[in-house]
């Protein structure tokens, strides 16, 4: 258990598997610069966010759920959650004691929660996004005393769902990444910066310089190349 002001945003897991100096700058130093992508991914979250809760066939959407974890010590927002009926008696109980800014349909029957979480990209090699998204399935789980077995996340670029089944693998990674979080953020210590191919995609690639910041090139080489660039 962690206590409150410990917490670190369900998203931080994403940048730390990406890269725990990204990690780091935006969640130690504060560091954070938007680019064309950070952008379109605000608009994508934006327009979900503002949509409002809905009914179609059996399936109640949610927008905007604030979720959290007092094991894994992690808060965060979702982006949507579906809730599928699987039990149409009305008389079912919930065995939960429901937070208030949950939706009272769900007192009405059994519904199975289903997180999906939006991203403007495409998908990754790396398990990124699904421990993003596994972790809000544990959220929900433990504040709704319920199991939640797989989610998806909606892809802007490819305009497709890609669905995860949240197993044991995949949990015990998402467990192991809220850990190494919480000892980072802990030891306010910012890794030194490693180059590789994913640096080039990276958001927050002109505050690391990782073509200098990695020791391979000194600045003077470094500010030398970009003088004859201009």
């Amino acid at each position: 258990m962690y206590p409150e002001e410990e917490y670190l945003p369900i998203s931080s897991l994403q940048h730390l598997l990406f890269c725990e100096r990204q990690f780091a700058l935006i969640f130690i130093e504060r560091q954070w610069d938007e680019n064309l992508f950070t952008v379109e991914g605000k608009l994508l979250h934006s327009k979900v966010d503002s949509a409002r809760a809905e009914t179609r066939q059996g399936v109640r959407t949610a927008f905007g759920l604030l979720l959290k974890s007092d094991r894994l010590g992690l808060f965060g927002k979702a982006d949507v959650i579906e809730f599928h009926l699987i039990d149409k008696n009305p008389n079912t109980p919930f065995k939960s004691n429901l937070p208030h800014t949950f939706p009272d349909f769900l007192k009405k029957g059994l519904w199975q929660a289903y997180p999906v979480e939006y991203k403007r990209g495409k998908p990754k090699p790396q398990e990124c996004d699904a421990v993003q998204l596994c972790a809000q399935a544990i959220c929900l789980e433990e504040m709704l005393n319920i199991n939640v077995p797989m989610g998806a996340v909606f892809y802007g670029k490819t305009r497709r769902r890609k669905e995860f089944v949240f197993d044991r693998d995949l949990r015990a990674l998402t467990e192991k990444t809220s850990l190494r979080a919480h000892e980072l953020f802990k030891s306010g210590i910012t890794p030194k910066a490693q180059y590789s191919k994913s640096c080039e995609s990276c958001s927050i690639k002109d505050l690391c310089l990782p073509g200098v910041m990695d020791g391979s090139k000194s600045v003077k080489e470094y500010i030398a190349k970009m003088l004859v660039q201009e």
